[in-house]
């Protein structure tokens, strides 16, 4: 797919895609798959061609083939994130190995994002779609905040097991904002702040992170230091002021018994509210170190039964009518 003349007069530049695989006909796959997708293919059949192609002139997202003779995968990923300028490339690895100890190594070296053969078309479309908004998000970030983003994707590959957590996050908030009618620029500020919530965890220990056991009262001060945390980190940024709200007070309770500022009511940021229930809900289906992730009825129930107390109910309401589809959106 290539640039047209009226992309060329508007000034609108479509994002680049290199596909890096050595089978041709899984290259063909992934162009036909993704033909709906404003988007211009570059293909690689190797390693180090690909690396060539990046160092060149680098794309907007990368789908990297695991097994490749030579060089896999997993040594072009790691290349990549070896150059500091290229550490916000998104890179999706994609192979037909499924064990899990293959998708935790691909997060060791890297990737943002892991998909196994054969994939389905939707699934690839949407987690594509994620990738280069992501991508769009990280070119309109000023150098002080390309920092934050990434410390934000650190802490967040501590923890294999909390994988993509953010992005869901940030994905449901701003589709449950959608529904609300909100502004352009309080669904931007959703999705940053969905992304770099939990930034303040940086400051909590890992042996507090990843302890399989409940937290005892020292522990559990630690842990709700983060929104204070993170909010002082992101203090500077142009963007600070729209997002501060979100991560200082996405743990605060309607009823008031929430931290750090004890605010109940519509005393909460409205956003900050919003990202609260996203955060809960996807925290709820999805396992953690401390515990096997629950259903979807069992999460929609337990967010229903706290309407009022820790949630905003009429936000409740709304998101649990969305529950089929956001949980489409975080299966993809």
């Amino acid at each position: 797919m290539r640039d047209t003349l009226s992309d060329v007069d508007s000034g609108h530049k479509s994002p680049v895609v290199l596909v890096v695989d050595d089978s041709k006909s899984i290259r063909t796959v992934i162009e036909a798959c993704l033909s709906g997708i404003d988007c211009v293919f570059r293909f690689a059949s190797n390693g180090p061609s690909a690396l060539a192609m990046i160092e060149a002139d680098p794309p907007d997202l990368v789908l990297l083939d695991v097994s490749m003779p030579g060089m896999d995968g997993f040594e072009v990923c790691r290349r990549i994130r070896a150059d500091s300028h290229l550490r916000l490339l998104p890179v999706v690895m994609i192979t037909a190995r499924s064990h899990h100890h293959d998708r935790v190594k691909a997060l060791e070296y890297g990737a943002d994002d892991f998909m196994t053969k054969p994939f389905d078309r939707a699934e690839l479309v949407a987690r594509v779609r994620s990738s280069l908004r992501l991508k769009s998000l990280y070119n309109t970030l000023d150098s002080a905040e390309q920092v934050i983003f990434a410390l934000a994707a650190a802490v967040e590959a501590k923890d294999s097991v909390t994988e993509r957590h953010t992005r869901r996050v940030a994905e449901s908030a701003r589709h449950l904002g959608t529904r609300l009618g909100l502004s352009e620029d309080a669904l931007d500020a959703l999705y940053r702040g969905g992304i770099i919530h939990d930034i303040g965890k940086i400051g909590v220990s890992e042996a507090i992170l990843l302890k399989g056991g409940p937290l005892d009262i020292v522990e559990q001060r630690s842990m709700q230091a983060h929104p204070e945390i993170g909010a002082n980190i992101i203090a500077p940024l142009q963007t600070g002021s729209n997002l501060q709200p979100i991560i200082r007070h996405h743990h605060e309770w309607f009823d008031g018994h929430g931290y750090p500022d004890g605010l109940c009511g519509d005393e909460i940021p409205l956003l900050a509210r919003i990202i609260s229930i996203c955060d809960a809900f996807d925290a709820l289906i999805n396992d953690r170190p401390y515990r096997a992730g629950v259903s979807v009825d069992e999460a929609s129930a337990t967010l229903a039964a706290g309407a009022g107390t820790q949630w905003d109910p009429r936000l409740i309401e709304m998101f649990l009518a969305e529950v089929p589809l956001i949980e489409r959106m975080g299966a993809a």
